[in-house]
Order: structure tokens, then C-alpha cells, then sequence
């Protein structure tokens, strides 16, 4: 072994101590938790899936997917996302009826990176996908649970901005009449480069008053007044269309009651080309990047099914940042024990552990520093021979 790559990982790759472990599998139950009170029913997908497939679908660049080839030279990728594979299933397996379907995963996904960055390329994502289920409701309800989810963690400060692909588009390509010059401007909002979006807009050649609009664009952030001034932007078509399925989304969540977490943000533009309607990204005020996003998307027709789906994948460990100094409750037990009386400590050892107890079993020993191992226990630590019984 290569004492240079000895204690070294691969670009972006992480280890997990205990502790985070711990934090992690936290925080990943309580959200768990509510996705199936919610009815959504959680499954597993492949690490590995061909490129061809669920790598062209994914809408994640070409240079972020982790490539290899299997024994008969078909190209794999490490999934880069949870979506795609739950097109596919679903395409496959799941939507012979005609009803919706709701679904949970768990899951780390795969993206390599350029240079470290403190961006990881290996990440856990946890999420629902709500299948052939195309009303505002729906989105409705995806927007909720989200919320619920994050509440359910313990995160009390955050924010849900929710916005419309349609909206920006058609404003662009009214504005600027190709998709080549919209796809240009769409750039800067994909990465939240706000005042190169200005400077762009500023250079090109339009009136004044179509450049009014474009930056006014950016202004439409906040609460239900917002519509109104998006009216004002656009005209008749698809972004009228895009408001209004904004209004009807505004009053599902009045009705599930946490308007207090969401606002309207006209300027969201996602990187994922197959999202075609609502989308939002939820925020918390300590963290630089979206810990959850979402919205509706038409990924499951690029399998062969025309089916509309909606669904929201949030990012533990962006989550677990937000939470900040999350406490974990130490309740383990220790049992020290020589080797005259073992069995006894065994025994004893079996009895809490069916109790439901958690019990370090330790030969005394075995520990040089008495002292300071034990104050790695937070429960009652019971001495059993060679130092006395306690």
C-alpha cells in the first residue's frame, strides 16, 4: 500500500464517525417517520444503473457522473440521483393502474467533483415521489410535508420558496424570442448569480421597458402580493397559466396551515431540465444552499409512461448543518467484569439488553485507563470483580 494514499480518500468522499453516524440515523427516523404517517411507502434502487438509462435521464451534467464499465462493456453510472431510478421503476412495475402512487427513499447518491471545495461527491439524499398525480393538491401536498419533515428534525427556522419553471421561460422567450438567448440568461438564475443576471440583461440590446421587466423578475420574492406583480410582466399564455396555478397552490397551503414557511420566489430556476412546473427549495438561515428542493417534473415519460409526478428530496447532510449543535442522548451503560466473574456479567448484560437497555460488556483488563473510559458513559456503569463490585 501507497503510504502517500494510505489514510487519503477519493475527491469528495467522506468518512462518517460514530457520532455523525448517530446524528444522522437521528435526524433520517424522524423524517422517515413522517413520510409514512403521510402513507408514503419506502423503497430501494440499484447503486449502479446504466448509463444509457437512468445517467441520460438524470439531467445531471455528463462530468458529474461516476462512469465504469461491467464485464460485457455496458457503460454503469453510480445513481446521481434517486429520481431517475424511481422513473424507471415505476415505469416498469408500478403504474399499470391508473391511480397514484406515493414513494419514499433513503438513499445516497453520486457526484464527482472538480476540485474538493468542501462540496462532497457522495451524499445522502431522503425524499418522496408522488406518481400520476398531476393537481395543484398534490403539489400542495408535497410543499406540507416538506415542511412537516423538516419541523419533524427539529428545524424551526427555515423557508420554502416555491416558484414556476413555466413562468421564467415564457418570459424569456417572449422578451427574447429564442431558446438559445433564453438558455443564456437562464444560467445566471440556475447559479443564483443575481447581479451577473443584471449585467446581462443591462447588455442586451432591448427597450427599456422589456428590460424592466427582466429585472423585475428578481423582485418578485415574498408573499401572496407578489402574484399580482407577476401579472404585470407577462403577457397572456403559458406564464399567466404559471400564476395562476401559484394562486390555487397559495390557497392548499393556507389550507394545510404553514403559510408562515413559504414564499414566492419568481427567479427559482432549476439545473434539472425535466422539472416542468412548481418547484421550490426550502432554506434555513445558517446554511449557504438549499437543504431540500423539489417540484413537478415529466423525468417518467423518457421511460415510456406518460404519467406527471411531483416530489421533494432533502439533503441530510445540509439538514444536520442547519440543526446546528443537535444533542444526542447518551444513555449507554457499561459492565466491567473479570474474568472469575464473565458470566455473571453476561448475564446481566443479556438481562438489560432485553429491557431494551443499551450495555457495554467490558473486561476490566482489557482498559488501561480506567478513569477516563468511563466517562464515556453516560449510564450506570457497574463494577463486577478485580476493582470491587459497585
Amino acid at each position: 500500500m501507497s503510504r502517500l494514499f494510505m489514510f487519503e480518500k477519493p475527491l469528495g468522499m467522506r468518512d462518517t464517525l460514530p457520532e455523525l453516524y448517530e446524528k444522522k440515523h437521528l435526524v433520517r427516523s424522524r423524517v422517515a417517520e413522517t413520510l409514512k404517517l403521510w402513507g408514503y411507502q419506502f423503497m430501494e434502487t440499484p447503486t449502479l444503473e446504466y448509463y444509457e438509462t437512468v445517467g441520460a435521464a438524470s439531467a445531471i451534467d455528463d462530468a458529474q457522473l461516476f462512469k465504469l464499465l461491467d464485464k460485457e462493456g455496458h457503460t454503469l453510472v453510480l445513481r446521481p440521483d434517486m429520481t431517475s431510478p424511481i422513473a424507471r421503476v415505476a415505469a416498469s412495475k408500478l403504474l399499470d393502474e391508473d391511480f397514484p402512487v406515493r414513494l419514499a427513499y433513503s438513499a445516497n447518491v453520486f457526484r464527482a467533483q472538480q476540485r474538493e471545495g468542501g462540496r462532497p461527491a457522495e451524499f445522502e439524499q431522503i425524499g418522496v415521489e408522488c406518481l400520476n398525480e398531476d393537481t395543484v393538491s398534490c403539489d400542495g401536498e408535497i410543499v406540507a410535508l416538506l415542511i412537516s419533515s423538516l419541523k419533524k428534525a427539529g428545524l424551526t427556522n427555515f423557508q420554502v420558496s416555491v416558484g414556476h419553471v413555466g413562468f421564467a421561460q415564457e418570459l424569456f422567450l417572449q422578451i427574447l424570442g429564442t431558446n438559445e438567448r433564453a438558455t443564456a440568461l437562464r444560467k445566471f438564475l440556475v447559479e443564483k448569480n443575481y447581479v451577473g443576471y443584471r449585467e446581462h440583461v443591462n447588455s442586451l440590446q432591448l427597450s427599456s421597458i422589456d428590460k424592466q421587466r427582466l429585472i423585475k423578475l428578481l423582485q418578485l420574492r415574498g408573499g401572496e402580493e407578489v402574484l399580482e406583480g407577476a401579472f404585470e410582466i407577462i403577457e397572456n399564455g403559458k406564464g399567466k397559466k404559471a400564476i395562476i396555478e401559484l394562486e390555487e397552490l397559495w390557497n392548499v397551503i393556507q389550507d394545510y396551515g404553514v403559510e408562515e414557511y413559504v414564499k414566492f420566489d419568481f427567479s427559482i430556476v432549476s439545473h434539472m431540465s425535466y422539472y416542468s412546473g412548481i418547484v421550490f427549495e426550502a432554506y434555513a438561515g445558517n446554511v449557504g444552499f438549499p437543504l431540500g428542493n423539489g417540484g413537478r417534473y415529466s423525468l417518467i415519460e423518457k421511460f415510456g409512461k406518460k404519467a406527471s409526478a411531483t416530489g421533494f428530496a432533502i439533503r441530510v447532510d445540509m439538514l444536520l448543518e442547519a440543526l446546528g449543535d443537535l444533542s444526542l442522548e447518551n444513555d449507554t451503560h457499561c459492565i466491567f467484569f473479570s474474568q472469575e466473574r464473565r458470566k455473571e456479567a453476561f448475564q446481566l448484560g443479556q438481562k438489560m439488553h432485553k429491557q431494551g437497555k443499551k450495555a457495554v460488556l467490558q473486561e476490566i483488563s482489557g482498559v488501561k485507563n480506567l478513569d477516563a473510559f468511563t466517562k464515556r458513559f453516560a449510564g450506570t456503569t457497574f463494577l463486577i470483580g478485580g476493582h470491587g463490585d459497585e
